[in-house]
């Protein structure tokens, strides 16, 4: 059974599960009734950050133009652009021994593609949530629902990965931005 986290909760993710490596984090959401002419395109990160809370360099944003990390830890599943169906959306598998070592957390973001354009919000989706599975078995380890609380956001740090000594956490942030994928990237330090 996983354990279901509430905004700003921590948990621990390896001491309690000895041995787990790869990991995959899925990220789903659904669509309001929404009239506005546009498909919505929701699109799921992951920033690699050093100590400084930064990208060492941009190599270290993981998304559907950058699917795979160099070291091999961090693979996007690439795009859904229409989230439509059940389960997750997006996914992104996670090898934990293969991180480097310089890398202090990984966070996962979900942005709205093109929101401005299109209009679009964090307050016209819902049932967001995201969820790590152990790989080797599929068993749902961790899940995080963010709930109903944004309204003009256009991107969310959603969770992290982070170490603590030789083990990893996982913190529900649930962090809302306005200004999109820019906005964000800027905010981790990514040129843009």
């Amino acid at each position: 059974m996983p354990v279901n986290l509430a905004k700003g909760q921590k948990v621990d993710l390896t001491k309690s599960n000895p041995g787990l490596s790869k990991i995959l984090v899925g990220l789903g959401w659904d669509t309001n009734k929404y009239d506005g002419g546009h498909d919505f395109d929701l699109d799921a990160a992951a920033f690699l950050l050093v100590e400084s809370g930064k990208v060492g360099s941009d190599k270290d944003f993981c998304f559907y133009g950058n699917q795979k990390h160099e070291s091999g830890s961090v693979e996007h599943s690439g795009d859904n652009k229409t989230g439509v169906g059940e389960g997750d959306d997006e996914v992104i598998k996670i090898d934990l021994s293969k991180i480097p070592a310089a890398i202090k957390k990984v966070d996962f973001t979900v942005t709205i593609h093109e929101a401005d354009v299109r209009m679009q919000n964090f307050g016209q989706v819902s049932n967001a949530y995201i969820r790590v599975l152990n790989e080797s078995d599929g068993t749902e380890l961790i899940r995080y629902d963010l709930g109903e609380d944004y309204s003009i956001e256009t991107a969310i740090v959603v969770a992290e990965l982070y170490r603590n000594g030789a083990e990893w956490k996982f913190n529900a942030v649930g962090s809302g931005f306005a200004g999109g994928l820019k906005a964000l990237c800027q905010s981790f330090g990514v040129e843009v």
